[in-house]
């Protein structure tokens, strides 16, 4: 579900798949593509995984390295908070933030919460606060944190703005990311892949999940997914050596249980 005022980082991304005139939009080369997704490649975590929030849209697989995470952030608020409740009930400190709701979902009735009503993001426009003020104006407990992100098109900005330092404080990372079919557009893939490198340099991706309210899509001999929800876990908390996750993991669920759900199998099976 697209929020409204997501404007900015959807104009963004829609400047840079839009053509311009008569001027073609140049094609990503094949093998960048190719060496993009094997950086992404899922691993084993060394604790397994567990899902947090429900078995729809919403809930998400994670490392089972909980322990003495303190907080959890949260941009992009919906009608339901499945996976920040699970959060509540472990012991973390909740921090949400959307412009386009005034109140969270029913789930977090009797859980303490702090939530900021501003749209996360590099904009300068009032509706809006950067990731890295957010934090900071949170005052949240000392201790690793985790970062469950799906802002519709906003988490690449909002990943190419974060310095290292504020990223480094999330030991696990979910994201929702969108409209990676358009990843054959050679300045979309730029842009994405500036937001990767970033997260790339503290984090490692340890499980994939195409969301089934999108399609994959097969071009030049490549599966891509228009939404696929991914999952890191900082360097530092993974074993010395790690072998490649299989997929799909028998926990992963459709985000929309009535539709077939999504496997990738042509690049990382």
């Amino acid at each position: 579900m697209l929020k409204s005022a997501q404007t900015a980082a959807r104009n963004a991304v829609n400047g840079l798949l839009s053509t311009r005139g008569a001027v073609a939009v140049r094609q990503t080369a094949k093998e960048d593509i190719i060496r993009f997704l094997e950086k992404l490649r899922p691993v084993e975590s060394g604790y397994g995984l567990t899902r947090l929030g429900g078995e729809g849209d919403g809930g998400y697989l994670i490392p089972n390295d909980l322990h003495e995470i303190s907080a959890c952030f949260s941009p992009g608020v919906s009608e339901t908070s499945s996976f920040e409740r699970d959060c509540a009930e472990r012991g973390m400190a909740l921090y949400l933030a959307d412009y386009s709701v005034d109140h969270v979902g029913p789930e977090l009735e009797g859980y303490p919460y702090q939530f900021t009503k501003r749209f996360i993001g590099p904009d300068p426009s009032p509706e809006f606060i950067s990731f890295s003020q957010w934090i900071q104006s949170s005052n949240a407990p000392e201790g690793d944190w985790m970062l469950q992100m799906d802002i519709e098109g906003g988490e690449y900005p909002v990943l190419i703005e974060a310095s290292l330092e504020d990223l480094k404080r999330f030991r696990i990372i979910c994201v929702e990311f969108h409209q990676l079919t358009a990843l054959w557009n050679e300045a979309f893939f730029a842009f994405v892949k500036l937001a990767f490198d970033r997260l790339l340099v503290n984090h490692v991706c340890v499980h994939v999940h195409p969301n089934n309210a999108g399609s994959l899509k097969k071009h030049n001999g490549i599966e891509l997914p228009d939404l696929l929800e991914m999952t890191f876990l900082r360097r530092d908390r993974l074993p010395t050596t790690a072998s490649w996750a299989s997929l799909p993991h028998p926990l992963d669920a459709p985000n929309l249980p009535l539709q077939k759900d999504i496997a990738i199998r042509t690049l990382w099976s």
